[in-house]
């Protein structure tokens, strides 16, 4: 089943049927809103507001341990995670569409895995990652390959069907938040390489690895980052410009779940992320 996570308006779609609010407890407390369960036709799809369904929680506090852990309680093996970036690569402009294949860290109080050895909470789980919490086990899940590729080119074939401005490819830096960056910061990661920058897909791509999901990102330049328009940003601007791009934002979502849920091939090997990581 797919799940998304992101705003809390992306489920207000025409043709989708709200099936129930499903609230779930975790070892790693409660996610940050309840799990939206929907059908679309045939499919079923669940959205999770990553922020709160009133925006109550700022990007460094948004349980992620918990937002992971609870859509995979549910059944959930993909994931769209939908961000709002801000623009480095100066090729991008406010309203593109971009499917990201890696990511740099600059996060610094988050945690960062399931997996904390004699630090894991109590759990009762007899799936392996509940076992590997309750044998407090540590886990090096490798991350050469962060995001799904079989994902990322259903997203792909998607926006090129339809017409929208994208670009396949980039490297997200994830910052900690929740002030925006500076110049400077922006400078730097332009010298390292980095096309767009966000406060929120780390460490969600990495719990969504551990748990062996299929993961991708959908990024949406929202505006160029610090010091590229020598104007002050703003969050009026992103809250904005993602309104504007919502109703592109769900085309996109409900015609990749049809993909997803037909699609023959999924040897991407994102199912066997634990294989060898195990301390």
């Amino acid at each position: 089943m797919l799940a998304v996570i992101g705003g809390s308006g992306l489920y207000r779609v025409k043709g989708l049927e709200i099936l129930e609010e499903i609230e779930v407890k975790t070892p790693f407390g409660e996610p940050s809103s309840p799990i939206v369960k929907a059908r679309y036709g045939d499919y079923t799809l669940f959205f999770l507001a990553r922020h709160g369904k009133n925006h109550q929680y700022p990007p460094h506090r948004v349980p992620y341990r918990a937002n992971l852990w609870a859509l995979k309680e549910l059944g959930i093996k993909y994931v769209i995670g939908v961000n709002a970036v801000g623009g480095i690569n100066r090729f991008l402009r406010p309203g593109d569409f971009v499917i990201v294949d890696q990511f740099v860290d600059f996060t610094k109080g988050r945690t960062y895995t399931f997996y904390e050895g004699k630090f894991s909470p109590p759990c009762e789980g007899k799936d392996k990652y509940g076992k590997l919490l309750s044998q407090k086990k540590v886990v090096h899940i490798d991350v050469t390959e962060p995001f799904c590729p079989t994902l990322r080119g259903i997203l792909k074939e998607v926006l090129t069907r339809k017409g929208f401005s994208h670009h396949f490819g980039g490297t997200y830096v994830a910052t900690e938040g929740p002030r925006l960056e500076t110049p400077a910061e922006i400078k730097m990661f332009a010298l390292l390489g980095c096309d767009v920058v966000g406060m929120t897909m780390v460490p969600e791509v990495v719990l969504a690895k551990e748990l062996e999901m299929h993961y991708a990102g959908l990024c949406v330049v929202t505006n160029p980052a610090a010091g590229l328009k020598g104007e002050k940003l703003t969050s009026e601007e992103v809250i904005n410009l993602m309104k504007q791009k919502e109703e592109q934002i769900k085309e996109v979502i409900l015609q990749t779940a049809e993909k997803v849920y037909n699609h023959p091939n999924w040897e991407c090997g994102c199912e066997d992320s634990l294989r060898g990581a195990e301390v």
